[in-house]
């Protein structure tokens, strides 16, 4: 049950971005364009699976998307808040199909299950 409601919770955030991103002045093309993105992260694990998984979780986790989007708020920089929430899509569509938060032991094993 409590994994089902990770997935939930996922496609929840993903849905929300998705939602504000729309109520923005950015085109389309940039979502999709910029969609992908965070998972260049997996290339830290060019280097080994420490580094690789420390490098992908810093880009799959909330903590700086939602901070960006405050600052964003604050700030009026409606880029900053439009790459924001579509970073913050990407993790949360991430987590809706069951990719997690990454181990140092193998790029598979995730906080959600192994891949």
């Amino acid at each position: 049950m409590p994994k089902l409601l990770l997935h939930i919770e996922g496609l929840i955030v993903f849905l929300t971005s998705v939602y504000f991103y729309a109520q923005t002045d950015v085109t389309w093309w940039l979502f999709f364009l910029c969609l992908l993105l965070p998972d260049l992260s997996m290339f830290g694990y060019v280097m080994n699976h420490s580094i690789g998984a420390a490098i992908y979780n810093v880009g799959h986790t909330y903590f700086i998307p939602l901070a960006d989007i405050i600052l964003s708020v604050i700030l009026h920089q409606d880029l900053l808040l439009a790459l924001s929430l579509i970073w913050t899509a990407h993790i949360g569509m991430d987590r809706a199909v069951g990719y997690g938060l990454k181990y140092p032991s193998n790029f598979k094993d995730t906080h959600l299950q192994k891949v």
